[in-house]
């Protein structure tokens, strides 16, 4: 078994028209449904802001321009029976293509090779169908009033 960690991590709110692109997924053991931007872990070497091209390219194959941070997050939470930690950054760009903010999905795969749809969202949908992760996530966002 491993050691526990704190995992770092950067996220992309892609935003329009008040809604944000999401990844939803299921916890099981809590019987809950989860929204989360894309992104994934920034590796050892690599600044956050590249970490986050990366991996918008590797799960969507798609460039992004006008790359921002516009928070950090810290979220201590419990998912599929087991305790996790991550300090998370959060970004906010654009797709250079506009016509994707038009697509109700966009399909991607992780690293894994396993395929998700990512769908756009509103701030109801946090409300009524799951939970906006990480924890703070949905703050930050009403904040700035990138979700309405």
């Amino acid at each position: 078994m491993s050691e526990p960690r704190i995992r770092h991590l950067a996220i992309c709110v892609f935003h329009h028209r008040g809604k944000i692109l999401v990844n939803p997924f299921h916890d099981p053991v809590k019987q809950q449904s989860l929204f989360r931007p894309l992104g994934g872990g920034v590796e050892f070497g690599e600044r956050s802001i590249d970490a986050i091209v990366r991996e918008i390219r590797e799960e969507l194959d798609l460039p992004i321009r006008n790359v921002q941070l516009i928070g950090t997050l810290e979220s201590i939470f419990t998912y599929l029976g087991k305790p996790g930690h991550e300090v998370v950054q959060v970004y906010d760009a654009q797709f250079e293509d506009p016509a994707l903010y038009e697509k109700p999905w966009l399909e991607g795969q992780e690293s894994n090779g396993q395929t998700f749809r990512a769908v756009w969202r509103d701030s109801s949908s946090f409300r009524s169908d799951g939970i906006l992760v990480p924890e703070g996530l949905y703050e930050l966002l009403k904040s700035l009033s990138l979700l309405s």
